[in-house]
């Protein structure tokens, strides 16, 4: 059995606390109901970034420009990066894409992995052109001594390694033993790859099983989670357009998440890269694992609303979405729980009648407002407080 430990869930990051009742946080620190039992990974390093043990569960996506194009892909990494991105993975098919590998691998500023299927010796390249990590699959990178020289590769150039098993390529003997992709032909697959790695005295590597099936996914990364206590990379696979997508990752990796299981995630969606990313913090988000960004609390709105509710908040989303600091806005039409939401929030708004409504700072009613004036005098607010926090950040 992985042995784990009691972890109560806090935020990354506190704003910076002064007179000034704006940068304090009424729900800065740890909450009780939101203790869990994060299961013990052993640390790797992507390059400089820690992955397991204690460190934050890392947001990863995919490039999707050609490969052979370095100008479409510098320009797409650099939309991941700028939505928060902490890892980026390139798919590597040919001797072209190596080079363009190679290349952005100079102007990144997170670890990129390198994807590799079939051509093993595409993983020895990208090994060399400076990847962080080589992620290869076993239903179709060859026989064990290919995986052994992946390995010297990786060793040599300090790269690590992610086992990325897929319910859709597993190897022909397992799915002719176990007659369809299932919990124990996946967590087979990892385990047979894992001892080649360990057989080497490699174990700067990480893994992941998915499936299309959040079912699966959950099932087989729960077992294989018992078993060893090597990081974890979470996903549900081709999970579809945007909101199907969306919905499908969030149980999926809920269930895993809520378990204590996940070093790194993808949210794998057929929609721009960039939200993939935002979508992978909004789940960390929700469950507290992580705090990034400005999180807005809002009602659905009805009849009883002070306010334009939705119009307000979808200004105030695009407003702000380049906030990185963890701040909670709460906006809610009506008195009926309004004030309590806005007590617990870093900054509140309750809908009032005769076109006025009340707004809170750090839980305390602060003054009275009229709706119209809410998104400028809510983004001021969050802007500042970002900005004390970004100033304690640097200090």
């Amino acid at each position: 059995m992985v042995k784990k430990t009691n972890t109560v869930l806090v935020a990354d990051a506190d704003l910076a606390a002064d007179a000034d009742p704006s940068t304090k946080s009424p729900t800065a620190g740890a909450v009780p109901w939101r203790a869990d039992e994060r299961r013990v990974s052993r640390r790797i390093f992507l390059r400089d970034l820690p992955i397991g043990g204690d460190a934050p569960i890392a947001v990863q996506s995919m490039l999707n420009a050609p490969a052979e194009d370095f100008q479409a892909n510098c320009r797409q990494l650099r939309e991941l990066e700028e939505a928060g991105a902490e890892l980026v993975r390139m798919a590597c098919p040919n001797e072209a894409s190596i080079e363009v590998l190679r290349q952005l691998v100079r102007v990144a500023q997170v670890p990129l992995i390198a994807d590799i299927h079939f051509h093993y010796k595409r993983a020895i390249e990208a090994a060399e052109a400076g990847a962080a990590c080589l992620r290869i699959n076993p239903g179709n990178i060859g026989s064990d001594e290919r995986v052994a020289a992946i390995v010297a590769a990786a060793k040599a150039h300090g790269a690590a390694m992610r086992i990325g098993v897929n319910a859709g390529s597993l190897e022909p003997a397992l799915l002719a033993k176990y007659r369809r992709p299932c919990p124990e032909a996946l967590v087979a697959s990892a385990l047979h790859h894992m001892e080649i790695l360990e057989r080497h005295a490699f174990r700067n590597y990480k893994v992941s099983i998915k499936a299309s099936d959040p079912f699966l996914t959950a099932a087989a990364t729960e077992q294989l989670a018992r078993l060893t206590d090597c990081p974890l990379h979470i996903g549900i696979t081709e999970a579809g357009s945007f909101y199907p997508g969306l919905v499908k990752s969030a149980v999926g990796l809920g269930r895993l998440l809520w378990a204590g299981i996940g070093d790194t995630l993808r949210v794998s969606l057929s929609a721009a890269p960039q939200e993939e990313v935002k979508a992978g913090f909004e789940i960390l988000k929700a469950l507290g694992l992580r705090r990034r960004g400005v999180t807005i609390i809002s009602c659905p709105s009805c009849a009883r609303q002070g306010f334009d509710v939705i119009g307000v908040v979808q200004e105030l989303e695009q407003r702000l979405a380049h906030i990185r600091a963890p701040i909670t806005l709460s906006l809610i039409g009506c008195v009926v729980n309004g004030p309590g939401e806005a007590r617990q929030a870093d900054f509140g708004f309750t809908g009032g009648g005769a076109g006025r409504g009340r707004v809170y700072i750090a839980g305390r009613l602060d003054r009275t407002l009229s709706h119209d004036e809410i998104v400028e005098h809510f983004a001021a607010l969050v802007e500042r407080k970002a900005a004390a926090w970004a100033r304690d950040a640097r200090a």
